[in-house]
C-alpha cells in the first residue's frame, strides 16, 4: 500500500471524527479552543491506537486467511463506508449539549471503531502499521480541530456531507485493494 493510499485511507477514516467535531462545535454550549484541543487529542489518539489493536488481532490470524485477505479488506472497508454513507443520509439535527469527558470518550471510541477494522485489513496487506497509525492519528487530530472551528462558524450543514465523503473514500479504497490484488494475481 502506497503512502498516497494510506493518506486517503486516513482521510476516509477521519471523516467520522471530523463530522462529530463539526457537530460538537456547532451544538455544544460555550465550545471553546480548550474543548477543541481536548477533542482533537482524544479523537486523534484513539484513531492512532485502534489501527494498532486491529493490526495486532489481524496479524495473529493472517496465515489462516492469506487466500482471502483482499476480500476481507474490501469487505471491512466497504461495510464501514456504506455505514458512514447511511449515517450521513439519516443524520439528525444535533441538540444543544455539554461536552463532558464521558461523552467525549464515547465519541472517540465510536469514531475509531472503523480504524480498528482498517487495522485488521492493514495486517493482511503487510503495511508498516506504526507509520500508518501515525498518519491516521495525525490526520484525525487536524481534521478534528478543523471540524471544531468550522462547526463554530458554519453550523452543522456540512456534517452529513463529510460523512458521505468519508464513506465514499473508504469504499473506493476497498475497491482499489481488491482490484490491485485481483489484477496482480
Amino acid at each position: 500500500m502506497t503512502q498516497t493510499a494510506i493518506f486517503f485511507l486516513a482521510l476516509g477514516l477521519s471523516m467520522d471524527a471530523f463530522a462529530v467535531s463539526l457537530s460538537n462545535g456547532f451544538s455544544v454550549h460555550c465550545f471553546g479552543r480548550k474543548d477543541a484541543l481536548r477533542q482533537a487529542v482524544c479523537f486523534g489518539g484513539f484513531q492512532f491506537l485502534m489501527p494498532l489493536l486491529g493490526w495486532y488481532l489481524g496479524s495473529r490470524i493472517q496465515e489462516y486467511l492469506d487466500a482471502v485477505d483482499h476480500w476481507i479488506a474490501f469487505g471491512f472497508l466497504a461495510v464501514i463506508g456504506i455505514n458512514m454513507i447511511a449515517e450521513s443520509i439519516s443524520a439528525k439535527e444535533p441538540q444543544e449539549k455539554e461536552l463532558s469527558f464521558g461523552i467525549l470518550l464515547m465519541q472517540a471510541v465510536a469514531t475509531s471503531i472503523d480504524a480498528m477494522a482498517a487495522g485488521v485489513s492493514l495486517a493482511f496487506l503487510q503495511v508498516h502499521i506504526l507509520s500508518a497509525a501515525t498518519v491516521i492519528g495525525c490526520i484525525s487530530f487536524v481534521l478534528s480541530l478543523l471540524g471544531s472551528a468550522l462547526g463554530k462558524c458554519v453550523g452543522n450543514k456540512l456534517q452529513t456531507k463529510a460523512e458521505l465523503f468519508g464513506g465514499v473514500v473508504l469504499i473506493l479504497m476497498g475497491l482499489h485493494i481488491l482490484a490491485t490484488h485481483l489484477l496482480l494475481y
